[in-house]
C-alpha cells in the first residue's frame, strides 16, 4: 500500500503526535486561522445563550445558617467521661447533613410555614415554562386535583432543591443554605430549617431517652426478681446440703481444719508420752541409785531418796570400815539403804505407770481424731458435686446481683438525663437577609459563556479539522501524497442560481468554464495553471514530457475543466498544443468544446491517416482538440485507449505536438486510467477541494504502481474563495492584488 512521504520538522518548532497527525504550533495556528468563523460563532452563540438567561432568570437570594456538632455540653451528666469522648465520628457529622435534607424534618418546616399556601410553592403564580411543562405534563396525569399530601410532598422536593448542607472542610461545623426568590423568605426558611434541626435533635434525644428509661425500668424488674431467686436457689441448695458457711467459709471445711490441726498435736504428744514411757523402761533396768538414773527423772522424791541413800551409804562405808560389815550397826545401815533403794524402785515403777496411762491416753486421743478426720474426709468426698453445683448457683446469684445493680444505676442517670436533655448540635450562627443576589451571577455567567463558547469553538474547529477526511490545504496534499502540490484553484463556478442567471442576463449567454482562462486571462485561475506549467517545463530539462494525463479520483471533481483550461493556457503562449477527450464513458470535454462533432478519438485509431479531418482547431487559441464520438458507451473502453493502436497514434503525435494533454476517466470508477498510464509521460492529479476524502485518493493512488511513478503533482480544485483568504491570510492582504479575477 502507497505510504505518505516522511514529516521532517526543524528543531526550532515545536510539535506532537495528536491522533496519528502532527500537531504543530503552525499548524494550530493554521487551523484557527482556517476556522475562526466557526469559533466566533460559537462564542457568539454562547454569549446569547447567557444573555437570554440573564434576560430571563428570576434573581435568587441566598440564606446561610451554621451549625455547630460540640459534645461538651453533654458531658456535664456523665461523670465518667474522658477527655476522648468529647470527640465526634466524622460520619456522624456527615450522617447530620443527611438528617438536615430529610424529608420529616423539611416536612415539619412546611407544615408550620404553611408554605403550602405560598404562591411560589403552591404553583399560583408560575412562569411561562412553567405553564407550558404544566400543559405538557397534564396530558399525562389523570385530571383528578392533588392531594394534601401530595401537595406537600411537592413543596418538600422544591425547598430540597434549593436547600443545600454541606461540612465546612474538615471541621464539626456544618453551613445550610437556601437559596429562594425573596431574601426574607430566604432567611426565614433557613433559620427554620436550622431551628427544626435543633428542636428534632432534643425531641429526638428525650424520645430516645424516655424509651431507654421505659426499658430500664422493666429491665430492672426482671432483673431483680432473677437476682432474688438467684439468691433462694442459693439458700435452699444449702439447706437441703447441711452446708453451713462462716465468716472463714463452709463449717465443714473449718472442722477439718481444726480435726486436723488437733490429730497433729496428738500425734505429737503420743510421741512424747511414748518416748518418756521407753526411757522409764530403760532406766527401771539399771541400779536405781546411780547418778544417770536420777538426773535422767529428775523427779523430787527420787532425788530425795537417793540424797539420803548416799549420806547412808558414806555412813555405811565409814561403820564398815570402822565396825566392819558384820557389825549390827553396819547390818542396820545396810537394811536402811536396801529399804532405800527399794523405795526408788517403787517410785520408778510408779512413774512408769503414769507414763503407760499417759501413752495410753494419748494413743487413745490419737486414734479418735483420726477417725473423726477421716469421717470428715469421707463426708467432704460425698459433699464435693454439692459444693460444684453451689459454686454455680453462687456465681449466677453474683452476676444477676451485678447486673441489677447495673440498670439501676443506669436507670437512675437515665431518669435524670430525661429531665435535663441536651443535644449535641448548636446555631452559632443564624441566617441573615442576603443584600445582594446569589444568582444568576452576571459577570460569572458571561466569563463562563464567553470561555464554554471558546471550548466550544476550538472543539468544532479542530474536531472539523482532524475528523474530517477532506483536503483543503497543499500541506495535506503533499502529507497525504508524498507529491508537490501544484497550486490551489478556485472555485470559478457561479456560486447560485441566482447569480449564474445574472451573470447570463449580464453576457447574453451562461458562462463557459472551458475557457476560462481566455476569458479572465490574469486570474488566480490562470495563474495556477501557469504555475503547473511551469512546473511541467522544470521537469523536461531532465525528461522528455509531452503526454501529459489530467486525471482524478472520482467524477465530476473539475477535472475536464482543468484540462480544458490547462491546454488552452498552453497555446495561448504559441506552442503547438493538441487536447485529447479520453474519457470513452461520458466525453465531458467533447460536449463543451465541439458539441457538433461526428467523428473523433474511436475514429482516429482505426485510421490514423485521418487525424487531420477529426481534429478541431480554435481559431482564438489555435489549440487542436480531438473529441470522443460514440454511438453508445463501450465495453471495452480501458483495452482501447490503452490499446497498441493509441501507442502508435501518440509516438505520431509527438512529432507534431510539443504538448499533448488528455481528459481520462476517474481512477474509481473504471479502469481506462490505469490502463493508460504506461503511455504518458506525466500525470496531474486534480483533488476537488474539501471534497476528495484520503480514504478515496489513497485507494485511487495505491492501486497502480505505474500511475504513482507517473504522477508529477497535484492541484485542488474548486477551492472555496472566501476560505482560502482566510487560510492564505498569512501571506498578506496584498498577495492577490496581481489577480484580476473579472475581465
Amino acid at each position: 500500500m502507497y505510504q505518505p512521504r516522511e514529516q521532517f520538522q526543524s528543531g526550532h518548532r515545536f510539535a506532537i503526535e495528536f491522533g496519528g497527525a502532527v500537531l504543530s504550533f503552525e499548524r494550530v495556528t493554521d487551523v484557527l486561522r482556517r476556522q475562526w468563523p466557526v469559533i466566533a460563532t460559537c462564542v457568539a452563540a454562547a454569549l446569547t445563550l447567557v444573555l437570554v438567561y440573564l434576560a430571563t432568570a428570576q434573581p435568587m437570594y441566598t440564606a446561610n445558617a451554621r451549625i455547630m456538632m460540640d459534645t461538651r455540653q453533654t458531658q456535664v451528666l456523665d461523670k465518667d467521661s474522658g477527655t476522648n469522648s468529647a470527640l465526634i465520628d466524622t460520619g456522624f457529622v456527615d450522617s447530620q447533613v443527611e438528617v438536615i435534607n430529610s424529608d420529616d424534618l423539611i416536612l415539619s418546616v412546611v407544615r408550620r410555614l404553611h408554605l403550602t399556601e405560598d404562591p411560589d410553592f403552591n404553583g399560583s403564580n408560575p412562569g411561562a415554562l412553567a405553564v407550558v411543562l404544566g400543559k405538557i405534563m397534564s396530558l399525562f396525569e389523570s385530571g383528578e386535583p392533588p392531594s394534601q399530601d401530595r401537595i406537600e410532598h411537592a413543596v418538600v422536593e422544591a425547598i430540597q432543591k434549593n436547600l443545600r448542607v454541606e461540612r465546612v472542610l474538615q471541621t464539626y461545623v456544618l453551613s445550610l443554605s437556601y437559596k429562594a426568590r425573596s431574601p426574607d423568605k430566604a432567611v426565614k426558611i433557613a433559620n427554620a430549617i436550622a431551628d427544626a434541626y435543633i428542636v428534632g435533635a432534643l425531641e429526638a434525644k428525650y424520645q430516645s431517652t424516655k424509651r431507654a428509661t421505659e426499658w430500664l425500668q422493666q429491665r430492672s424488674v426482671e432483673l431483680s426478681e432473677q437476682a432474688t431467686a438467684s439468691d433462694q436457689a442459693v439458700q435452699s441448695f444449702k439447706a437441703e446440703h447441711n452446708i453451713v458457711g462462716t465468716s472463714r467459709g463452709l463449717m465443714s471445711e473449718q472442722q477439718l481444719s481444726d480435726l486436723n490441726t488437733q490429730l497433729v498435736q496428738a500425734r505429737a504428744g503420743t510421741a512424747e508420752a511414748k518416748a518418756r514411757l521407753d526411757r522409764i523402761n530403760a532406766i527401771s533396768d539399771q541400779d536405781v541409785a546411780q547418778t544417770t538414773v536420777t538426773d535422767a527423772l529428775n523427779n523430787p522424791v527420787i532425788t530425795r531418796l537417793r540424797a539420803q541413800y548416799l549420806d547412808l551409804q558414806a555412813q555405811y562405808s565409814d561403820w564398815s570400815r570402822r565396825y566392819g560389815a558384820t557389825h549390827q550397826a553396819t547390818i542396820n545401815l545396810a537394811n536402811k539403804m536396801e529399804e532405800l533403794r527399794k523405795n526408788i524402785a517403787d517410785e520408778i515403777h510408779r512413774i512408769a505407770d503414769a507414763y503407760r496411762s499417759d501413752y495410753e491416753i494419748a494413743k487413745s486421743r490419737e486414734a479418735s481424731l483420726d477417725k473423726n478426720v477421716k469421717d470428715l474426709v469421707a463426708q467432704a468426698g460425698h459433699t464435693g458435686q454439692a459444693e460444684v453445683k453451689l459454686r454455680d448457683l453462687e456465681s449466677a446469684a453474683d452476676t444477676y446481683r451485678n447486673l441489677y445493680n447495673n440498670f439501676l444505676e443506669k436507670l437512675q442517670s437515665a431518669t435524670q438525663n430525661q429531665s435535663f436533655p441536651l443535644s449535641e448540635a448548636r446555631l452559632i450562627s443564624t441566617a441573615t437577609k442576603p443584600d445582594r443576589k446569589s444568582s444568576p451571577r452576571t459577570v460569572l455567567a458571561l466569563i463562563g459563556g464567553l470561555v464554554g463558547g471558546l471550548c466550544l469553538g476550538f472543539g468544532c474547529a479542530f474536531a472539523r479539522e482532524f475528523l474530517s477526511d477532506v483536503l483543503r490545504t497543499p500541506g495535506e496534499v503533499e502529507e497525504e501524497l508524498g507529491v508537490k502540490c501544484l497550486g490551489v484553484l478556485p472555485d470559478v463556478r457561479p456560486p447560485s442560481k441566482a447569480s449564474a442567471l445574472l451573470s447570463k442576463s449580464a453576457t447574453g449567454s451562461a458562462p463557459d468554464l472551458s475557457r476560462y482562462v481566455v476569458d479572465h486571462p490574469f486570474s488566480r485561475f490562470a495563474e495556477t495553471l501557469r504555475n503547473i506549467k511551469v512546473s511541467i517545463d522544470v521537469a523536461r530539462l531532465t525528461r522528455e514530457i509531452k503526454v501529459i494525463g489530467i486525471v482524478s479520483s472520482l467524477p465530476k471533481e473539475g477535472k475536464t475543466t482543468v484540462a480544458a483550461n490547462f491546454a488552452q493556457l498552453i497555446a495561448l503562449t504559441g506552442h503547438p498544443t493538441l487536447l485529447i477527450d479520453g474519457d470513452l464513458h461520458t466525453r465531458s470535454l467533447t460536449r463543451e468544446l465541439a458539441p457538433n462533432a461526428k467523428t473523433g478519438l474511436v475514429e482516429t485509431l482505426n485510421d490514423p491517416a485521418s487525424l487531420g479531418y477529426h481534429v478541431q482547431r480554435s481559431k482564438e487559441t489555435g489549440l487542436d482538440f480531438l473529441p470522443s464520438v460514440v454511438a453508445s458507451r463501450l465495453v471495452n473502453s480501458a483495452d482501447v485507449i490503452g490499446s497498441k493502436a493509441m501507442a502508435e497514434l501518440l509516438k505520431s503525435l509527438r512529432e507534431h505536438y510539443e504538448y499533448i494533454v488528455i481528459d481520462l476517466a476517474p481512477v474509481m470508477p473504471v479502469a481506462d486510467s490505469k490502463a493508460f498510464s504506461p503511455l504518458i509521460d506525466a500525470m496531474v492529479y486534480v483533488i476537488e477541494w474539501g471534497q476528495t476524502t484520503r480514504s478515496a485518493l489513497q485507494e485511487s493512488i495505491s492501486g497502480s504502481e505505474v500511475l504513482q511513478k507517473k504522477l508529477l503533482g497535484a492541484v485542488l480544485n474548486r477551492a472555496n474563495p472566501k476560505m482560502l483568504k482566510r487560510i492564505e491570510a498569512y501571506k498578506g492582504k496584498h498577495h492577490n492584488s496581481y489577480y484580476v479575477e473579472h475581465a
